[in-house]
């Protein structure tokens, strides 16, 4: 059962389950010319961000990753980001936006001290499928501060939320109504 557990990024919103309504172009797009979406009718922005695996010019996917931060800053909305072999060029250009209102990294896999810079600097990270492959995240997952942290299924169609929670709120010693209850909390304070 899904019922109250929150999905801070799907590609495939299911019924009981809190998803936030995103808009974005995705880093793999850049360059194409896409116009930018309606970000008024969102709640966060994204996916956006850096991927530097992907056959992608990267100065388009920066372009593009600021006119997001941009309109995050100026609406006032949270970023969702897609960071893939990016993570320092990611954090400098963060660091230029202070009047962003939160920034989840989705899908996190890394290592604890990536991890500890962005708490640090109070950002999110978000754990998926992927992100349980990863030992050095697992043990991320077990140190994450728990005001931090959020879960989802990405775009895997048949993944189901409530196995990632099971999965997590294992790796951090909690049970899964503890941790659906403090994502419901981080939830709201990052979409009042």
């Amino acid at each position: 059962m899904t019922e109250g557990f929150v999905d801070i990024h799907t590609h495939h919103p299911k019924p009981g389950v809190l998803s936030p309504k995103t808009a974005g172009v995705h880093p793999w797009d850049a360059g194409k010319g896409l116009p930018l979406p309606d970000f008024t009718a969102c709640d966060i922005i994204g996916e956006t961000g850096l991927d530097f695996a992907a056959d992608v010019d990267r100065a388009a996917q920066e372009m593009l990753f600021r006119l997001h931060l941009d309109a995050a800053e100026r609406l006032c909305r949270p970023v969702v980001l897609h960071v893939v072999r990016s993570f320092e060029p990611v954090m400098r250009i963060l660091a230029e936006y202070r009047g962003l209102s939160g920034v989840v990294f989705h899908g996190f896999v890394g290592s604890v001290p990536q991890a500890e810079r962005c708490w640090k600097a109070g950002y999110y990270l978000s754990f998926g499928e992927r992100s349980l492959c990863s030992p050095k995240t697992r043990e991320v997952i077990a140190r994450s501060p728990g005001g931090l942290i959020f879960c989802e299924t990405d775009d895997n169609p048949d993944c189901d939320i409530a196995d990632i929670f099971c999965e997590v709120a294992s790796l951090r010693g909690m049970s899964v109504e503890e941790l659906r209850e403090q994502t419901a909390e981080n939830y709201k304070k990052l979409i009042p």
